[in-house]
Protein backbone atom coordinates (compact mmCIF):
# COMPACT_ATOMS: atom_id res chain seq x y z
CA UNK A 1 0.00 0.00 0.00
CA UNK A 2 1.07 3.63 -1.00
CA UNK A 3 2.22 5.94 1.48
CA UNK A 4 -0.52 9.36 2.30
CA UNK A 5 0.77 12.53 3.59
CA UNK A 6 -1.26 14.30 5.66
CA UNK A 7 -1.29 17.79 7.01
CA UNK A 8 -2.68 19.18 10.59
CA UNK A 9 -3.21 22.62 11.26
CA UNK A 10 -3.50 23.21 14.93
CA UNK A 11 -3.01 25.63 17.29
CA UNK A 12 -1.60 25.10 21.20
CA UNK A 13 -1.23 27.01 24.27
CA UNK A 14 2.45 26.05 25.06
CA UNK A 15 2.39 27.06 28.55
CA UNK A 16 2.95 23.70 29.90
CA UNK A 17 5.16 22.20 26.63
CA UNK A 18 9.05 22.62 26.35
CA UNK A 19 8.35 24.12 23.21
CA UNK A 20 7.28 22.17 20.05
CA UNK A 21 10.31 19.99 19.42
CA UNK A 22 10.20 16.32 21.06
CA UNK A 23 12.38 16.03 24.46
CA UNK A 24 14.00 13.22 25.79
CA UNK A 25 12.91 13.93 29.25
CA UNK A 26 10.21 17.01 28.94
CA UNK A 27 6.83 17.59 27.93
CA UNK A 28 6.10 18.93 23.93
CA UNK A 29 3.24 19.28 21.59
CA UNK A 30 5.17 16.88 19.22
CA UNK A 31 5.35 14.19 21.49
CA UNK A 32 1.70 14.46 22.55
CA UNK A 33 -0.22 14.38 19.39
CA UNK A 34 2.59 11.90 18.04
CA UNK A 35 1.31 9.85 20.99
CA UNK A 36 -2.00 9.77 20.57
CA UNK A 37 -2.41 9.85 16.46
CA UNK A 38 -0.34 6.68 17.19
CA UNK A 39 -2.67 5.35 19.29
CA UNK A 40 -5.98 6.12 17.33
CA UNK A 41 -3.94 4.76 14.12
CA UNK A 42 -2.34 1.83 15.88
CA UNK A 43 1.09 2.30 14.05
CA UNK A 44 4.05 4.28 15.17
CA UNK A 45 3.34 7.90 13.45
CA UNK A 46 5.66 11.13 13.91
CA UNK A 47 5.19 13.69 12.27
CA UNK A 48 7.23 17.21 11.06
CA UNK A 49 6.39 20.18 12.27
CA UNK A 50 6.60 23.71 9.90
CA UNK A 51 9.04 25.59 12.98
CA UNK A 52 10.27 24.80 15.88
CA UNK A 53 8.67 27.23 19.08
CA UNK A 54 10.69 27.26 22.66
CA UNK A 55 8.89 26.69 26.24
CA UNK A 56 6.03 28.89 26.82
CA UNK A 57 5.79 30.04 23.11
CA UNK A 58 2.60 29.35 21.65
CA UNK A 59 0.40 28.94 18.11
CA UNK A 60 -2.63 29.84 16.67
CA UNK A 61 -1.85 28.46 12.85
CA UNK A 62 1.01 25.83 13.04
CA UNK A 63 1.13 23.11 10.78
CA UNK A 64 2.30 19.30 10.61
CA UNK A 65 2.71 16.60 8.45
CA UNK A 66 2.74 12.92 8.59
CA UNK A 67 2.73 10.20 6.28
CA UNK A 68 0.85 6.82 6.50
CA UNK A 69 -0.29 4.02 4.90
CA UNK A 70 -3.32 3.64 6.70
CA UNK A 71 -6.39 5.36 5.62
CA UNK A 72 -7.53 7.65 8.17
CA UNK A 73 -10.77 6.45 9.77
CA UNK A 74 -13.70 8.05 10.43
CA UNK A 75 -13.83 11.37 13.13
CA UNK A 76 -10.37 11.04 12.92
CA UNK A 77 -10.14 14.45 13.76
CA UNK A 78 -13.47 14.31 16.42
CA UNK A 79 -11.28 11.26 18.30
CA UNK A 80 -8.00 12.59 17.93
CA UNK A 81 -8.90 16.03 19.29
CA UNK A 82 -10.85 13.56 22.43
CA UNK A 83 -7.44 12.33 23.47
CA UNK A 84 -5.72 15.21 22.94
CA UNK A 85 -5.19 18.26 26.66
CA UNK A 86 -7.58 20.80 25.98
CA UNK A 87 -4.43 23.14 25.51
CA UNK A 88 -3.86 21.32 21.46
CA UNK A 89 -6.67 22.09 19.57
CA UNK A 90 -6.70 19.98 16.05
CA UNK A 91 -8.60 23.15 13.60
CA UNK A 92 -8.11 20.93 9.79
CA UNK A 93 -6.89 17.87 7.96
CA UNK A 94 -5.66 17.57 4.59
CA UNK A 95 -4.47 14.82 2.10
CA UNK A 96 -1.42 16.85 0.35
CA UNK A 97 1.17 16.14 -2.36
CA UNK A 98 3.68 13.96 -1.12
CA UNK A 99 6.27 17.19 -2.20
CA UNK A 100 4.69 19.13 0.39
CA UNK A 101 6.67 19.22 3.62
CA UNK A 102 5.71 21.23 6.62
CA UNK A 103 9.03 23.06 7.26
CA UNK A 104 10.74 23.02 3.97
CA UNK A 105 7.55 23.67 2.09
CA UNK A 106 6.39 27.09 4.03
CA UNK A 107 7.16 30.23 1.85
CA UNK A 108 6.27 32.70 4.80
CA UNK A 109 5.58 32.81 8.52
CA UNK A 110 4.16 35.62 10.63
CA UNK A 111 4.44 35.80 14.80
CA UNK A 112 2.14 37.86 16.51
CA UNK A 113 4.01 39.34 20.45
CA UNK A 114 1.27 40.13 22.60
CA UNK A 115 2.10 42.85 25.49
CA UNK A 116 -0.02 44.51 28.41
CA UNK A 117 1.21 47.35 30.87
CA UNK A 118 -1.44 46.08 33.10
CA UNK A 119 -1.68 42.59 34.81
CA UNK A 120 -4.20 40.33 33.18
CA UNK A 121 -5.78 37.43 35.66
CA UNK A 122 -7.50 35.82 32.46
CA UNK A 123 -4.16 35.42 30.20
CA UNK A 124 -1.58 34.63 32.46
CA UNK A 125 -0.25 32.58 30.13
CA UNK A 126 -1.15 34.64 26.69
CA UNK A 127 0.25 37.75 27.14
CA UNK A 128 3.60 39.39 28.81
CA UNK A 129 3.32 41.87 31.25
CA UNK A 130 5.69 45.18 31.16
CA UNK A 131 4.45 47.31 33.87
CA UNK A 132 6.80 49.42 32.61
CA UNK A 133 4.81 50.22 29.35
CA UNK A 134 3.44 53.85 30.48
CA UNK A 135 7.56 55.08 29.84
CA UNK A 136 7.58 53.42 26.62
CA UNK A 137 7.81 56.17 23.87
CA UNK A 138 5.56 54.62 21.54
CA UNK A 139 7.16 56.79 17.99
CA UNK A 140 10.68 55.50 19.14
CA UNK A 141 9.22 51.86 19.25
CA UNK A 142 7.23 52.12 15.72
CA UNK A 143 10.85 53.50 14.31
CA UNK A 144 12.74 50.43 15.54
CA UNK A 145 10.86 47.95 14.07
CA UNK A 146 10.68 50.14 10.60
CA UNK A 147 14.33 50.30 10.68
CA UNK A 148 14.36 46.29 10.60
CA UNK A 149 12.85 46.80 7.30
CA UNK A 150 15.70 48.20 5.76
CA UNK A 151 17.81 45.41 6.43
CA UNK A 152 18.54 41.54 5.38
CA UNK A 153 20.46 40.08 7.78
CA UNK A 154 19.91 39.74 11.69
CA UNK A 155 23.03 38.89 13.28
CA UNK A 156 22.01 41.49 15.95
CA UNK A 157 18.72 39.54 16.74
CA UNK A 158 20.00 35.72 16.77
CA UNK A 159 20.50 33.85 20.57
CA UNK A 160 24.22 33.00 20.70
CA UNK A 161 25.76 29.40 19.68
CA UNK A 162 22.54 29.31 16.40
CA UNK A 163 23.50 26.84 14.03
CA UNK A 164 21.81 28.57 11.60
CA UNK A 165 24.39 28.84 8.17
CA UNK A 166 22.89 32.23 7.20
CA UNK A 167 21.60 35.55 9.39
CA UNK A 168 19.62 36.89 5.84
CA UNK A 169 15.69 36.96 6.46
CA UNK A 170 13.35 38.15 3.88
CA UNK A 171 11.54 40.43 6.17
CA UNK A 172 8.01 41.37 5.14
CA UNK A 173 6.68 43.06 7.45
CA UNK A 174 7.57 44.48 11.15
CA UNK A 175 4.66 46.81 12.87
CA UNK A 176 3.77 47.56 16.06
CA UNK A 177 -0.23 47.33 16.78
CA UNK A 178 -1.14 49.99 20.12
CA UNK A 179 -4.27 50.10 21.83
CA UNK A 180 -3.33 51.65 25.33
CA UNK A 181 -2.21 49.41 27.99
CA UNK A 182 -2.31 46.39 24.94
CA UNK A 183 0.05 46.51 21.88
CA UNK A 184 0.77 44.04 19.77
CA UNK A 185 3.85 43.14 17.61
CA UNK A 186 3.00 41.67 14.26
CA UNK A 187 6.28 40.51 11.56
CA UNK A 188 6.40 38.07 8.83
CA UNK A 189 9.48 36.64 7.25
CA UNK A 190 10.69 33.72 4.84
CA UNK A 191 12.57 32.75 7.94
CA UNK A 192 13.47 33.16 11.76
CA UNK A 193 16.52 32.93 13.35
CA UNK A 194 16.74 31.27 16.59
CA UNK A 195 14.94 33.72 19.25
CA UNK A 196 14.92 36.45 16.90
CA UNK A 197 11.44 38.00 17.76
CA UNK A 198 11.80 38.00 21.15
CA UNK A 199 15.11 39.92 21.28
CA UNK A 200 13.59 42.28 18.18
CA UNK A 201 10.87 42.50 21.00
CA UNK A 202 13.29 43.64 24.02
CA UNK A 203 15.30 45.72 21.19
CA UNK A 204 11.93 47.92 20.57
CA UNK A 205 10.96 48.26 24.42
CA UNK A 206 14.51 49.23 25.70
CA UNK A 207 14.98 52.22 22.65
CA UNK A 208 11.24 52.96 23.66
CA UNK A 209 12.37 53.29 27.05
CA UNK A 210 16.31 54.86 26.35
CA UNK A 211 18.23 52.63 27.65
CA UNK A 212 19.55 51.86 23.89
CA UNK A 213 19.59 54.40 21.08
CA UNK A 214 18.00 53.84 17.73
CA UNK A 215 21.03 54.62 16.00
CA UNK A 216 22.83 51.85 17.97
CA UNK A 217 20.32 49.43 16.70
CA UNK A 218 20.67 50.71 13.21
CA UNK A 219 25.19 50.44 13.83
CA UNK A 220 24.22 46.80 15.26
CA UNK A 221 22.61 45.87 11.66
CA UNK A 222 24.81 47.70 9.55
CA UNK A 223 27.92 46.07 11.19
CA UNK A 224 26.22 42.86 12.18
CA UNK A 225 27.26 42.82 15.44
CA UNK A 226 25.89 42.16 19.02
CA UNK A 227 23.89 44.58 20.75
CA UNK A 228 25.18 45.84 23.89
CA UNK A 229 23.12 44.63 26.68
CA UNK A 230 20.42 42.42 24.67
CA UNK A 231 17.43 41.72 26.18
CA UNK A 232 14.94 38.59 25.43
CA UNK A 233 11.45 39.47 26.28
CA UNK A 234 9.32 36.67 28.06
CA UNK A 235 7.85 33.75 25.55
CA UNK A 236 4.31 34.31 26.83
CA UNK A 237 3.00 36.40 24.64
CA UNK A 238 4.64 35.00 21.33
CA UNK A 239 2.65 33.27 18.81
CA UNK A 240 3.25 31.46 15.91
CA UNK A 241 -0.21 33.23 14.08
CA UNK A 242 0.13 32.61 10.06
CA UNK A 243 2.30 30.42 7.88
CA UNK A 244 2.00 30.46 3.92
CA UNK A 245 2.33 27.47 1.72
CA UNK A 246 2.68 28.00 -2.53
CA UNK A 247 0.25 25.14 -3.12
CA UNK A 248 -2.29 25.59 -0.33
CA UNK A 249 -4.82 25.89 -3.09
CA UNK A 250 -4.50 22.04 -4.41
CA UNK A 251 -4.44 20.71 -0.19
CA UNK A 252 -7.69 18.45 -0.13
CA UNK A 253 -9.49 18.85 3.00
CA UNK A 254 -10.77 15.36 4.68
CA UNK A 255 -11.84 17.13 8.08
Amino acid sequence: MSLHRYMLSLAYNGAHFNGWQRQPNAPSVQQTIEDNISLVLRQPIQIVGCGRTDTGVHASAYYAHFDTDASLPEAFKRRLNKLLPSSILIQEIYEVSDQTHARFSATERTYRYDLTGEKDPFRPDTISIYPMLGQVDPDLVRATAALLLQYDAFLPFCKTHSDAKTMRCDLRQAEWVMHEHRWSFHVSSDRFLRGMIRLIVGACLRVGRGQITLSEVDRALEKQQALPGAWSAPPEGLFLSRVQYSDMADWHVLF
